[in-house]
């Protein structure tokens, strides 16, 4: 293996990590209110379990699965329930939502821990994931009690962990390894165990010297576990990049990762899943980067699910006088905000705060005018030039010929468009108007 391990083609944008990345993390205030969304993940929406004027405690179920792909959700805050109906949701959609008063205390249910969590077996632990509502923090969402239960006839052999966090600005993934470096190991086990594989990497972009250094010293006595150091480039960390990577295996077309025998989990995911294995602990919180020149204070901050984006921006100090645009995420594949009543979601990574200085407002576009760039830089090795150009036309069926359904919306194509078309939008597009 290669002593950097990357994928071919990508971006270099710039990284902007200065700003949080020496920050630790610290725990946000106790919101006086939260607003759950019941559909945080991929899949059917949970269903309400409480009701109106009900009394709730931090870590009760309130949302329970519906379906296999689905995931339940629970109490942040121990309060009052006030309202359940459709609320702002980052997504920019109103989803059905469980809004808790704080009563200040903070009480929990009790939780059952497990000080010999290595000896659970494997259905064992994928029901406590299951049961803790966790779903893939790199930002699908995805849940992951599914993603760790792959058909009998796809063997898996090989999981990674997503340390690269190749997104600009955001440094939450890099301040967890650091911080918690033991945990995140200790999920990585907890993953491998209930897949029965024996074979796990912790993928780590170069950017991130410290990170490399403290995880490697964590995994020093194991045999089975190896820090790659990665290529600083984006999309570093999407699924199929860091495979190509890091085993030299490539996912086919409208594949899945499971499809050449691994899975691949976010470190933050792998995180949650040991609190969940060992303490009982359902994904109630999560680390956020609140970071951009926008943000007087930028901050690393452990931010209960279902605080508003308001509450969060306030603890960092409010907004300089030069801020101009929200993005939920990162500059990248994150989406722009409109309003601040919007929830932290168990996906949320970040909140960006630009300036006038950093963003170039997109409302003009022209013609594509077939330079190449766009492919260039494809990590896909599409043709987004006649994606976009098929999806501007309305002529939606003829992209599932370019492969519409193996893009995965990185931006990559519109960092570089010469044209400043909006290329990624145009593609979401064409996925919405054709049947997969």
């Amino acid at each position: 293996m290669s002593k950097t391990a990357t994928f071919k083609r990508g971006i270099h944008p710039e990284e902007v990590k200065e700003l949080t990345a020496s920050t630790p993390i610290i725990k946000a205030n106790i919101p006086e209110r939260v607003v759950i969304p019941l559909s945080q993940h991929t899949g059917a929406p949970a269903k309400h379990e409480v009701g109106i004027g009900d009394l709730v405690k931090k870590y009760q179920l309130i949302g329970s699965p519906q379906g296999f792909v689905s995931s339940p959700v629970h109490s942040s805050i121990s309060g009052k329930v006030i309202a359940i109906a459709d609320f702002p949701h980052p997504s920019g959609k109103m989803i059905p939502s469980i809004v808790i008063e704080s009563d200040g205390k903070d009480e929990g249910i009790s939780s059952k821990e497990n000080p010999d969590y290595l000896n659970l077996n494997p259905d064992e632990i994928k029901t406590i994931i299951r049961d803790a509502g966790i779903v893939g923090l790199g930002g699908a969402a995805f849940p992951t009690s599914v993603k760790l239960s792959p058909p009998k006839e796809k063997s898996i052999d090989t999981v990674i962990l997503n340390g690269a966090e190749c997104e600009p600005y955001l440094t939450a993934d890099h301040r967890l390894m650091l911080e918690q470096a033991e945990g995140v190991v200790n999920g990585l086990k907890i993953i491998m165990k209930s897949l029965d594989v024996n074979r796990g990497y912790i993928g780590i972009e170069n950017n991130k010297p410290d990170a490399i250094e403290k995880m490697r010293g964590v995994i020093s006595t194991e045999l089975n576990i190896e820090v790659i150091p990665l290529k600083v480039k984006y999309p570093q960390g999407a699924e199929k990049m860091l495979i190509k990577a890091i085993t030299n295996r490539e996912v086919p077309p409208r594949g899945l990762p499971m499809d050449v025998g691994v899975v691949v989990q976010n470190v933050g995911t792998a995180f949650a899943i040991y609190e969940a294995v060992r303490y009982g602990k359902p994904l109630i919180e999560r680390v956020i980067s609140i970071t951009g020149r926008g943000i007087k204070e930028p901050k690393n901050m452990k931010v209960k699910i279902g605080t508003l984006m308001s509450d969060v921006i306030e603890q960092c100090g409010g907004f300089t006088d030069g801020a101009v645009k929200i993005i939920m995420g990162g500059p990248m594949m994150g989406f722009a905000q409109w309003r601040l009543n919007v929830p932290m979601v168990k996906g949320t990574s970040g909140i960006l705060v630009l300036t006038g200085d950093d963003y170039i407002p997109s409302e003009e576009y022209f013609a594509c005018i077939h330079c190449g760039s766009c492919i260039d830089v494809c990590p896909m090795g599409l043709n987004p030039s006649m994606l976009s150009i098929l999806s501007e036309k309305a002529h939606y069926e003829g992209t599932k010929e370019y492969n519409l359904f193996d893009c995965f919306e990185c931006g990559s194509c519109a960092y570089v468009c010469p044209s400043n078309r909006p290329m990624v939008q145009f593609i979401r597009l064409a996925k919405l108007m054709v049947k997969p």
